[in-house]
């Protein structure tokens, strides 16, 4: 059975878009941080991502393929969660105020992680025999979204939360974009080996942690000299 015309408008979509954010992400890197070519660069990064997630999840629920359909879930909360905290770190001095926007998205990204490690464990046929990588990908969401609402409930002890919790979700977007592109060009080539899903990942969030850890030592000596 041939696809519908409009999946293959979604799929040119898709595709466009991811190719932008591939591009797009390493120049908001590269730029200076908070100066107005970043933030360019950030927000059309940050578009681009939804324009990925919300085709790839229509084209999912079509097939149906539950285990993209949820990705596509976590790859879009990663960027929404890193775009948001920096609208809204100024109503954050003394607590963080989030609006109904936040908490629903948070919730609806925790449950579709949670649906995604319970399926890879218990049914692996669901998420397409993808036990393991459904397994790790919804634990590391369910973390994410976890920590971010545990953040609206109490305020930040970390002056540079905000900071870290933008370059955190930005890389870590970027990574399940990556981890989207390997699977489609390079898993077919190893006949859909689980471990092509894990492999962006074992690079991916050292480099959040080393970057992290760098700016945290920046920022401290920052303090200090004050």
């Amino acid at each position: 059975m041939r696809d519908p015309w409009w999946m293959h408008v979604l799929l040119g979509i898709h595709v466009t878009a991811g190719g932008m954010a591939f591009v797009l992400a390493p120049l908001a890197l590269v730029t200076a941080k908070g100066g107005k070519a970043h933030r360019r660069w950030g927000k059309l990064y940050f578009w681009a991502m939804t324009v990925v997630a919300a085709t790839a999840l229509a084209m999912a629920v079509y097939r149906p393929t539950l285990f993209l359909a949820l990705v596509a879930v976590f790859s879009f909360y990663l960027s929404f969660s890193g775009y948001r905290v920096l609208a809204q770190k100024a109503a954050w001095k003394d607590e963080r105020v989030a609006g109904l926007v936040d908490w629903g998205v948070a919730v609806f990204s925790f449950a579709a992680s949670a649906g995604l490690a319970v399926c890879g464990a218990f049914r692996p046929e669901l998420v397409q025999g993808l036990g393991i990588p459904a397994i790790i990908f919804g634990l590391i969401g369910m973390r994410f979204a976890g920590r971010t609402m545990w953040g609206f409930l109490h305020p930040p002890r970390e002056k540079m939360f905000w900071w870290y919790a933008h370059l955190q979700g930005m890389i870590g977007s970027y990574i399940a974009a990556w981890t989207a592109f390997c699977v489609v060009t390079v898993g077919p080539l190893l006949h859909g080996a689980w471990w092509v899903w894990i492999v962006p990942i074992m690079i991916g969030v050292p480099a959040i942690i080393v970057t992290t850890a760098y700016y945290k030592r920046k920022f401290a000596v920052k303090a200090a000299a004050v």
